[in-house]
């Protein structure tokens, strides 16, 4: 029977996203996308055993109080590992999401030149977004490592838990534990401001409070990168909008339109040759077109505004999945699973757009 650290091992070397460990039954890994139950069915005390091996005694409390946690762990080895440890059927689980040791550049994550062009805006907001597993983490840390090696910057991350650790470069980086340094995002976020950052990561746009406190932080002239589970431009703008109180969504509509300088979407799909999985992608730079669409909240017209700026990088989700199709690197039917509009994508892919 396998221990914790060669289970890691093994999930690693199989290129596995994603581990789940279930006191009472096997283990299962995410390869590829892909679940896999494992044959191997730990005794209920070696899958406990394996699950209280990456916390300290007081999350061990903490977790046998009946409370759920998510918690950043650094291994013996230098990888990073994000756990979220939870109660089902009276019993103990663990759902692991691995990390690689170095962070990725975006020519090794597929990223498109517009996302470098992003990175290097002096202030504003910019959202990458994308469905539960699809890689936004990895596109954050990947663009806060790049600015890292370009740029003398202050930048403050606020991250539930901490998943990246950046060395330093040319950047001062201070990393911030929701549950560990600060309470919630939106307190962070606003104290970050008295603390004279030049850029500010914020895990995740996850209430009206935090996304009020974001938009607030880029007017007032830093550069906010953050996360949405949007899947397109158009979505993100709405759920922006629709997270705030009724009364005052024009005037967030008129302040998000101020502060917004793009939208990234991704989503990580499997290569038709199975030997893993690609970059599936969306580009919105708000141009001045495309901000005068969100404050007349004409949203809908988003994606044939990104579709006409093409020049300037743009991109829709479902030019990406075309093209992807004609190369033979996705199959048909995993790109209509995501296509935010799967008629139009077969037009598409048949020349009829």
């Amino acid at each position: 029977m396998m221990n914790f650290d060669e289970l890691i091992a093994y999930a690693r070397a199989n290129k596995c996203s994603d581990i789940h460990i279930t006191v009472g039954t096997a283990l299962a890994i995410r390869r590829f996308g892909t679940l896999k139950i494992l044959d191997d069915v730990p005794t209920a005390d070696e899958s406990r055993e394996m699950i209280y091996s990456i916390l300290t005694d007081d999350e061990r409390a903490y977790i046998n109080s009946g409370k759920d946690l998510d918690v950043g762990v650094m291994l013996p080895d230098g990888y990073r590992i994000r756990a979220n440890i939870y109660h089902q059927r009276n019993n103990l689980a663990a759902s692991i999401r691995l990390f690689e040791k170095r962070i990725p550049s975006f020519e090794e994550l597929g990223l498109p030149n517009a996302v470098r062009d992003l990175a290097t805006t002096p202030r504003g907001l910019i959202l990458v977004t994308g469905p539960t597993g699809s890689g936004k983490s990895t596109t954050l840390a990947s663009i806060v490592d790049f600015i890292n090696q370009t740029n003398a910057r202050h930048i403050m991350t606020i991250e539930d838990p901490i998943e990246y650790v950046y060395p330093h470069n040319k950047a001062m980086i201070h990393q911030r534990e929701i549950g560990k340094d600060v309470d919630t995002f939106s307190g962070a976020l606003r104290s970050a401001l008295r603390e004279d950052p030049d850029i500010i990561l914020v895990g995740e746009m996850r209430d009206y409070e935090t996304i009020s406190a974001a938009i607030t932080a880029a007017e007032t002239g830093h550069l906010v990168l953050s996360t949405l589970h949007t899947t397109s431009a158009s979505q993100t703008v709405e759920r922006i909008i629709d997270a705030c109180p009724l009364e005052g969504q024009n005037q967030v509509r008129a302040q998000f339109a101020n502060v917004i300088r793009g939208v990234f979407t991704q989503q990580l799909l499997p290569r038709a040759d199975g030997t893993g999985r690609v970059l599936a992608t969306e580009v919105m730079v708000a141009t001045t077109g495309i901000t005068n669409l969100i404050r007349e909240n004409k949203t809908i017209q988003i994606p044939s505004m990104i579709q006409s700026g093409r020049s300037l990088g743009m991109h829709t989700m479902n030019d990406d999945l075309a093209n992807l199709v004609r190369y033979g690197t996705i199959t048909m039917t995993e790109a209509m699973k995501v296509s935010p509009d799967p008629s139009s994508l077969q037009k598409n892919i048949r020349g009829g757009i």
